[in-house]
């Protein structure tokens, strides 16, 4: 995890343009390079390191002595770089893992290189023979990447909005800061003065196909066909291999433990895998909640089950009120209930930076997407259209999800990992027949659930836990998180603003006291970009008002029946 910022064919001084790239210095602790480039003098990169691999020859951007006129800058984990080294016979001169874009590039350009990487990623590939930049983004947007570029060709790339948005340039840039898309690279042109020219984007995968990099994978070919059996024990092996693809950093692992399914499933195995390889130290587990909340007693015994060296952080009203301010600003976003998710989960990084020296942290990101586990799946008038649902909100991860996961941990310098989100694995799964998995006997997450059950990774109790939103299970089941919220809340926004907040806010205008009030802050730090996010996050098939699950009728807590 780094961040990554570049600039083409700026008017202003370098120097002065430079401070943006310091807004995205949380991402990089370790390290910081600021490089212009041979012959452009209008063009430059800035990186900031956290050194996970190769501590010695990771900085960026990387160049290597056999591709003189090409420069990397790039964010993420390539996680099958030996295997494609074996594969082609490349010669590397860096244990680096993204040394290997370069490689693929030189071996069949752009569309081959996206294609056959097996991890996240996000990077600005220069290249100056053939006067060409190039920008991609995995599949689900894992790692961010924003991207200005304005009408006279004056292009900045960035790892956050925030590193941009303050960009000095002749024309205004106010409206066309916009997040890169997953799944895609694009083509521009470089020309002599240092600006840019878009040639192409191009999509490079979906989530449905099977990854071209299957072919250099270390699990062979699985066997077909849709008896359960069958499906069952594909899951388990590639949810396996997801997990031990991502063991590799050469800092300490540790793992984000809600007491859920998923952080639960990631955890077990996660463990299991660090016994095998013989990994010299404890895998250590964070969980956040109020006292005697859903999560924390779950969690411990998740971590009482695998035998993890357990931490947990207490939750105050207060300081989660506190912070909110401060998770907007980082998050880039006015969404409900991704905001009130990453509370808990960026004063849990918080707490990993400050109290241990875990730095590549697994969580379990992604699997209510892919598995069907929100609540309102029970109300799917069809298996058809469950799936639908499914993709849909598997391509939109990185404006909810995916982004609260990002950033609530780079804010505080740890690496995420998620599983659940490895290419092959969710290739697999959503290729299953859609009645395979839908939720079942009243379960959500059935098939995966399932898959799991004779395994003895966890208690059946865990196994079988109902869903409980993040944000809902770090308070009690008395009173949920978003009503401690919203008491506070009421108190800050007065009922005249709500009524006028269609004529303030015409783009997803604010509904609600507490909608208002993040949108406030939102505004606050960045005024006017309210497109950033196209629509609030909500359940459907369900009239629903709020996006907790706490408010739909089929909610059942652990301490129900």
């Amino acid at each position: 995890m780094c961040g990554i910022w570049a600039l083409f064919g700026s008017d202003e001084c370098l120097s002065v343009q430079c401070l943006s790239a310091m807004k995205i210095a949380h991402r990089g602790p370790d390290a910081f390079r600021f490089e212009n480039v041979n012959g452009f003098t209008n063009c430059c990169f800035g990186f900031h390191r956290l050194a996970v691999v190769d501590q010695l020859y990771g900085m960026q951007p990387i160049r290597v002595k056999k591709f003189p006129y090409l420069w990397l800058c790039y964010n993420g984990e390539i996680y099958n770089f030996k295997q494609l080294q074996k594969q082609f016979g490349f010669d590397f001169q860096t244990l680096v893992d993204g040394e290997v874009i370069l490689h693929l590039y030189n071996r069949g350009g752009i569309e081959q290189t996206a294609s056959m990487l097996d991890g996240v990623f996000a990077f600005i590939l220069l290249d100056t023979a053939n006067r060409k930049v190039f920008l991609a983004r995995d599949t689900y947007g894992v790692r961010p990447l924003f991207k200005v570029l304005t009408d006279d060709g004056f292009l900045g790339v960035c790892s956050e909005a925030k590193g941009l948005i303050n960009l000095k340039h002749s024309t205004s840039l106010c409206s066309k800061v916009e997040p890169f898309l997953p799944g895609h690279y694009e083509v521009l042109d470089l020309k002599p003065s240092g600006k840019v020219a878009s040639v192409e984007l191009v999509k490079f995968h979906s989530c449905k196909d099977e990854p071209l990099h299957v072919a250099c994978d270390t699990v062979e070919a699985l066997p077909s066909g849709f008896d359960l059996e069958t499906v069952k024990s594909n899951i388990r092996i590639l949810f396996e291999n997801a997990v031990r693809k991502r063991l590799m950093a050469h800092r300490r692992i540790g793992c984000l433990l809600s007491g859920g399914l998923d952080s639960s499933l990631v955890a077990a195995v996660l463990l299991k895998l660090m016994k095998e390889i013989n990994v010299n130290y404890p895998l250590q587990t964070f969980a956040i909640g109020m006292e005697n909340s859903p999560d924390l007693l779950a969690a411990r015994k998740v971590a009482a089950h695998i035998g993890s060296e357990h931490h947990e952080v207490i939750l105050n009203t207060e300081e989660g009120i506190q912070a909110i301010e401060e998770v907007i600003f980082s998050l880039e976003t006015y969404d409900i209930t991704t905001i009130r998710a990453s509370i808990g989960m960026y004063l849990v990084s918080k707490y990993i930076r400050k109290k241990t020296d875990s730095v590549v942290i697994f969580s379990g990101e992604g699997s209510d997407e892919l598995t069907q586990g929100y609540i309102y799946f029970h109300k799917a008038p069809s298996p058809e259209e469950a799936a639908e649902e499914s993709e849909r909100l598997l391509k939109e991860l990185y404006l909810f999800d995916v982004l609260r996961a990002d950033r609530t941990t780079a804010a505080h310098g740890l690496e995420l990992r998620v599983p659940f989100l490895d290419h092959r694995f969710t290739s697999y799964y959503l290729s299953l027949p859609a009645e395979l998995r839908i939720p079942k006997n009243g379960t959500e997450k059935y098939l995966l659930r399932l898959s799991f059950e004779d395994s003895n990774l966890l208690p059946k109790e865990i196994l079988w836990r109902p869903k409980e939103a993040f944000s809902d299970g770090i308070a009690s089941v008395k009173k949920s998180w978003f009503s401690i919220l919203q008491d506070y809340i009421d108190q800050q926004v007065d009922d005249l603003l709500l009524e006028k907040a269609a004529e303030k806010y015409p783009f997803n205008p604010p509904k609600t006291k507490e909608s208002y009030y993040y949108r406030q802050i939102f505004e606050k730090h960045y005024s006017g970009r309210s497109s950033w996010l196209p629509h609030y996050w909500m359940p459907r098939w369900v009239k629903a008002t709020d996006p907790s699950a706490r408010t739909l009728k089929h909610y059942k807590s652990d301490t129900q029946e």
